[in-house]
């Protein structure tokens, strides 16, 4: 079996961009925490469950955006009054 070394593409993304995906992060972090702090006063199994998986995706989600800001770069804003 052969195994290709990782090469990650690099992405240039704009600082509106940059800050947008952040927030996202933030939001999904935010709501995997609260959902948790719920787990408690839920009683059926599968609803528990059901409930634990969506922490999951949530978590996974914020860190798959975080890999990507990882790999990308942001581009430096253009001055409002050319020189």
């Amino acid at each position: 079996m052969q195994t290709r070394p990782h090469t990650y593409e690099i992405f240039e993304i704009s600082p509106r961009f940059r800050k947008t995906v952040e927030e996202r992060i933030a939001k999904l972090e935010r709501d995997a925490a609260s959902d948790e702090l719920a787990l408690p006063a839920l009683d059926n199994e599968d609803h528990l469950r059901r409930h634990r998986k969506l922490i999951a995706i949530q978590r996974a989600e914020a860190l798959r955006m975080r890999l990507f800001l990882d790999q990308a770069r942001t581009r430096l804003t253009r001055p409002l009054i050319e020189i």
